[in-house]
């Protein structure tokens, strides 16, 4: 493929600006074309391929099975997962505490991976979007659906976006898009995604994993739902679009689905909606204790991740264990026992694992230490524990393969209950209440009599734990700087956390950025 030609000196500049930072959106090596007649950034002639630079877009975007970054930024730093030290393990200089704890600073490498490597993905996406690459009008919708998401992910953390353009030489500061400018901005990108294209049914699990008209309208929901943060009025805008757009999705086919761990296999369902080929071992191994194993990873797991016991108690169910017979709604799954355990689920549990656990022939399993395994609902603290304290989640399960390459992103049971919650919110179109009963009934739990803002954030909770939304519920919902477990009590009620701070190496690389309030 043909490279981007500059002058020594140039490239020279370049390194030091990455050394620094992407956050300058400093042109890299695509296979874009740039002729070298100006002494700046060069003329940017279009990308030479444009469907291998949506292949480029889509397999960037596999980076959101990670465990940290991203996923750690939504989930982490919320009331359903926190990374406690266990003795040195997990301890990672702090970077995991500071998350739960909103400690963070702008020097946090998640913080700063996130923001890079997002800004980084919009412009690669202005690329192939750009005139001069020649791109199909479906490409063009691909790549817009794409950036769409990209400026959705820094403007829901961060408040405010940098932008360039292709042809931008590196001596050129990125100008500065506002949150409502960058609002504007992302949902112009998805009408061009919208008309572009195509139309995939549900079940056609083979066409999911890119951009659909679904994906693009599920997308446009969120961020009209959560378009009062973003505009700074607090009031979100078309609020009955967003109704009809899940009725759109509704239309093709898209629909809830008994089996709730079900949905989590590689299978056709009419939940899924969009999902990337991206291994879901982060999410089973994470939490996993060492001495848990699956036919197709021996090693055992990382003893990480947990979740907090007020979480699991948002759960119907006896609150000391989640063997079968607890009482549980089906969503909190069960834990297989010394009667149950076998060859078809291996031991593991479903949903939440809290208690003994057990192998695969029904043996009970010890510590490295020797102790019989009992995963507990408390901790000491975010330090100074053991390996067998807190709650493990799990959706993906290992009897499924263990690093299969199939995560969910989007889902018609969120966009199901974004729906409720823009009737609830004011919409009109149906009864948000009904709506929420017609899920929970669907998942084994008690219908309720009415649905309150409360209520709705606890039912998104419940349905949707662990699928990297958590927090943008909570700023939506007021609810991310209330107090929870292991919270800084300093940081309670400070509405400055509800953003994350500019890398401290973005600020030095474009004097056009602002240190957002209370950093």
């Amino acid at each position: 493929m043909k490279r981007r030609q500059y002058k020594s000196y140039l490239l020279l500049t370049l390194s030091a600006i990455f050394i620094l930072s992407c956050t300058n959106l400093e042109i890299s090596e695509t296979d874009s074309i740039i002729d070298q007649s100006t002494s700046t950034g060069g003329i940017f002639n279009g990308v030479e391929d444009p469907d291998a630079s949506v292949d480029n877009l889509f397999n960037g975007m596999n980076r959101l099975g990670d465990q940290a970054n991203f996923f750690a930024l939504q989930e982490v730093a919320t009331d359903e997962q926190l990374v406690p030290t266990r003795g040195t393990d997990w301890g990672d200089n702090g970077i995991w505490r500071t998350l739960h704890s909103h400690t963070w600073d702008p020097g946090h490498q998640y913080i700063l991976n996130t923001w890079n490597n997002w800004n980084q993905t919009i412009f690669l996406a202005s690329e192939v979007i750009d005139s001069r690459s020649n791109a199909s009008a479906e490409q063009v919708a691909q790549a817009s659906f794409v950036r769409a998401f990209a400026m959705w992910v820094i403007m829901d953390m961060f408040g405010q976006v940098p932008f360039r353009q292709p042809d931008e030489g590196p001596d050129v500061d990125p100008v500065i898009f506002s949150s409502p400018e960058a609002l504007a901005f992302v949902l112009s990108d998805l009408d061009v995604a919208i008309a572009g294209l195509p139309s995939v049914a549900a079940m056609d699990v083979a066409n999911q994993n890119r951009g659909t008209k679904a994906a693009a309208r599920f997308l446009k929901a969120r961020v009209l739902l959560n378009s009062g943060v973003y505009n700074g009025t607090g009031t979100p805008d078309s609020l009955s679009e967003v109704v009809s757009l899940v009725d759109q999705i509704a239309a093709e086919g898209y629909a809830l689905q008994a089996g709730y761990f079900d949905i989590f296999k590689q299978d056709a369902d009419t939940e899924t909606i969009f999902w990337l080929p991206t291994s879901i071992g982060n999410r089973i191994w994470n939490g996993a204790h060492y001495n848990t194993v699956a036919p197709d990873n021996t090693g055992g797991g990382w003893n990480g991740f947990a979740t907090l016991a007020e979480f699991y108690d948002m759960f119907e169910g006896a609150p000391d264990n989640n063997y079968v017979g607890a009482g549980q709604e089906e969503r909190r799954g069960w834990v297989p026992d010394a009667t149950n355990a076998d060859a078809t689920n291996l031991g593991w549990a479903y949903g939440f694992w809290v208690g003994q656990a057990y192998d695969a022939n029904g043996n009970k399993l010890k510590d490295r230490p020797g102790n019989d395994l009992v995963f507990t609902r408390e901790f000491p603290g975010l330090v100074g524990n053991n390996e067998r304290t807190g709650i493990r989640v799990y959706k993906y399960h290992p009897s499924d393969g263990s690093f299969t390459n199939h995560e969910i992103i989007f889902r018609y049971a969120d966009a199901h209950l974004m729906k409720a919650e823009a009737i609830m919110r004011g919409a009109g179109g149906g009864d948000a209440t009904a709506l929420v009963n017609e899920l929970r009934v669907l998942r084994d739990a008690t219908p309720l009599g009415s649905v309150t803002e409360n209520d709705m954030l606890a039912e998104r909770g419940r349905e949707l734990y662990v699928e990297a939304i958590r927090r943008t519920d909570m700023v939506r919902f007021g609810q991310f700087t209330r107090d929870w477990e292991f919270k800084n009590p300093e940081s309670v009620g400070d509405d400055h956390w509800n953003l994350y701070p500019i890398p401290t190496n973005a600020l030095l690389s474009n004097p056009n950025l602002v240190q957002n309030p209370g950093y």
